[in-house]
């Protein structure tokens, strides 16, 4: 819920107090802590808090600073004190990064390898919601109700909300001995990751498996709106609210599938229809404009991208050592948006320029088969990763 209240919610803000563009550029890098929480994620794994765990305690702790410090900037409008609000703003992505890292941690300890599925699938239900409630339903609430800073207010206190929830959740079962050492935090996760059997490769799977939904995804908006010719409503009624829906409902199912086939079994299925879905965007390139044909294939991909994001968070789960939980996993997640940020952001307009619309999207298919060959490469690792740990 954070991550929009200092990213586009706080633009807005800033936007209709007519505060310089120039300016509204500069808050874009209040969002660096996102990128950047692997480097404080050994802290994490090293330090015990007093209080709930290993885990909790830290989950705990950032939520009460996050209820506070996005409280806090409700006294401070971006048109009379922007640099405070900035930098209050920068708290709040500091405190929701390390959120991110300690629940991301907790969720890949405390559940069991079958119910990985079904708690990707709750994770990015409860991750889409609260960006609906922190995104658009603040807007709403901040333009025609309560005003901006009694609505950071309200958002402060449905943080300190979920704070209440940390309280009432349960330990995970297998309590693994944190690392002895800061040093050992750090290099640990690392030492261990990189002597397991075709780590390197590993890691490129990482990196490929969403490579091709990435990119079908990168332009969709300016496709639709440029490229296919419909209206800015349109787009906003279809890809924002539909796509939402369905991307949540493809997360459910590939979360209920995935406890039943299989780890490598639903990675794969659903690696291939990320891939084919993609054709369904070729198809509203090459067709006459038709708003049901449009619906239909935006709520295609993103019912296929959903379940294969819940398959995904399932295998980054599955990759990490409960030693060091929390660094692997911001390390892979890490990883896994290098294909998005340095990939599929540049190359897809010279792309698209050169191919066309709908040559761009065909190809968005064949950059999704190097990860479907590379799982099947590695299937016998993969399912391995679905045997349960000893405790």
């Amino acid at each position: 819920m954070p991550l929009a209240l200092s990213g586009g919610t706080l633009q807005a803000w800033a936007t209709v107090e007519d505060v310089s563009l120039q300016a509204i550029g500069f808050l874009t890098l209040v969002g660096s802590a996102y990128t950047l929480k692997f480097l404080w994620a050994p802290l994490i794994d090293r330090y015990v808090p007093p209080f709930l765990g290993r885990r909790r305690g830290w989950m705990l702790i950032t939520q009460l600073a996050l209820a506070l410090s996005i409280a806090a900037m409700a006294w401070f409008p971006p048109s009379q004190a922007l640099m405070p609000l900035a930098m209050l703003a920068v708290l709040v992505a500091f405190f929701s990064a390390t959120q991110d890292i300690a629940f991301d941690a907790y969720r890949t300890d405390v559940l069991r390898p079958d119910e990985r599925g079904a708690g990707a699938a709750v994770s990015v239900l409860g991750y889409r919601l609260a960006m609906l409630v922190s995104g658009g339903l603040a807007l709403i609430l901040a333009d025609a109700w309560i005003g901006w800073g009694n609505t950071y207010i309200l958002m402060g206190g449905l943080m300190a909300l979920a704070a209440v929830i940390t309280l009432l959740a349960p330990e995970p079962e297998v309590q693994p001995r944190p690392p002895r050492t800061l040093a050992e935090a750090v290099a640990g996760p690392l030492v261990e990751f990189f002597s397991r059997r075709g780590a390197l490769t590993l890691l490129a799977l990482v990196v490929l498996y969403k490579l091709g939904d990435a990119f079908a995804g990168a332009l969709s908006t300016t496709f639709l709106i440029r490229g296919a010719g419909y209206s800015a409503t349109e787009v906003g009624a279809v890809n924002k609210l539909m796509g939402l829906a369905a991307t949540i409902v493809g997360a459910l199912i590939g979360g209920g599938l995935l406890a039943r086939l299989g780890l490598y079994r639903s990675l794969f299925l659903f690696g291939l229809a990320q891939a084919v879905s993609n054709l369904a965007y070729w198809l509203i390139a090459v067709s006459p404009q038709n708003l049901a044909l449009m619906a239909a294939g935006v709520g295609l991909e993103n019912l296929c991208g959903g379940m294969g994001t819940a398959a995904f968070v399932a295998l980054l789960m599955a990759f990490c050592n409960a030693r060091f939980t929390a660094t692997q996993f911001a390390l892979l997640s890490a990883l896994s948006a290098v294909g998005r940020t340095y990939l599929a952001g540049p190359l897809s307009p010279p792309l698209v320029e050169a191919l066309g619309w709908p040559g761009f999207f065909l190809v968005t298919v064949g950059i999704a088969i190097p990860g479907i060959l590379l799982l099947w490469w590695l299937r016998r690792d993969i399912q391995r990763l679905d045997e349960p740990v000893p405790a």
